[in-house]
């Protein structure tokens, strides 16, 4: 299971101090897998997100997710979603109280999706700033619950190369900050320009960061309205920096087929590019309920796994 954080983690986390030394970062004992078996090409993680109509309709306690998704899904990794714990940031007993529970569960916590923090792309320099430092407490927040990564948003203003400069500014100083907690920061395709693979491309070019990276998401693609980004272009453009994968779905044909991704093709363009991390499911559907969209997007990440499984040992 993963290592619990150090005491100077606790006290980093309940203060929410905007700066902590290197020093108190390396003495504390870091995250370790919980298996060094290589397994398959590939493992299946449960976004939190999948379930958020469940849990804002209070069917589901957000402290009870990582135990949910192990007794009903059968999957033991899964990705937060801050905006179901936005004010506990800085509690020290719930943050304490969810990684017991993913504990129990046997359940890995893999990275916390951080939204409404500001952002980090704008023009105005104050701005900018105080969107760097309000994520901040998501790094350390990560850092207890034994994650790997915060998602944040490249969000701004301005021309397309200055926006580009701006995000990886921004990106490399959370990236300095994050990796004093061994924590990576990484960027989904989240509409406006960061859904435009290219751009996104380049952000991480000029970043060139270790702990910089990027989390495709396989639907989110979409530019503006009427305006979409190849998704299959976009996913290859991302994938060599890529340090979590977000399998959206939204409906699924007759055979178990998502309708708008083919899984196959986007999952090949995955492991060429020698990922071999987690492939987090993302259900945003409303043609099923959030449960069989789940059970719908497991089963297809888990058969069409198996056929490349196949198709490589021939």
């Amino acid at each position: 299971m993963n290592t619990p954080p150090s005491r100077r983690d606790l006290f980093a986390a309940a203060a929410c101090l905007p700066f902590v030394s290197r020093a108190a970062a390396q003495d504390s004992p870091q995250p370790v897998p919980l298996s060094e078996d290589p397994g398959p090409p590939f493992r299946i993680s449960l976004a939190q997100w999948s379930l958020h109509r469940t849990i804002r309709g209070g069917e589901l306690d957000a402290l009870d997710f990582p135990r949910h998704a192990r007794e009903v899904y059968g999957i033991d990794a899964v990705e937060y979603v801050n905006q179901f714990f936005a004010d506990k940031a800085c509690d020290f007993e719930y943050l304490t109280e969810l990684k017991k529970r993913a504990d129990d569960a046997q359940v890995r916590s893999l990275l916390i999706m951080v939204d409404g923090e500001g952002a980090l792309a704008a023009s105005d320099d104050a701005e900018r700033r105080r969107a760097i430092e309000a994520h901040y407490k998501w790094v350390v927040a990560a850092r207890l619950l034994g994650c790997h990564s915060i998602r944040v948003n490249a969000a701004g203003d301005g021309e397309r190369e200055q926006r580009m400069q701006l995000a990886a500014d921004s990106l490399t100083t959370l990236a300095d900050y994050a990796g004093q907690y061994e924590i990576n920061v990484i960027v989904e395709n989240h509409g406006g320009l960061s859904s435009d693979g290219s751009w996104l491309a380049g952000v991480m070019k000029l970043a060139n960061h270790e702990r910089v990276g990027t989390l495709p998401d396989f639907g989110n693609f979409q530019i503006q309205a009427g305006e979409w980004y190849d998704r299959y272009l976009g996913t290859q453009e991302l994938m060599p920096f890529a340090k979590a994968v977000s399998a959206k779905s939204h409906a699924f044909d007759a055979e178990g087929n998502e309708t708008n991704t083919d899984y196959r093709r986007m999952l090949k363009i995955v492991l060429d590019a020698d990922y071999s991390g987690y492939v987090g499911i993302e259900y945003e559907g409303s043609d099923h309920s959030e449960h069989d969209g789940i059970q719908a997007t497991k089963a297809l990440l888990e058969r069409v796994r198996d056929e490349i499984t196949r198709d490589t040992s021939r």
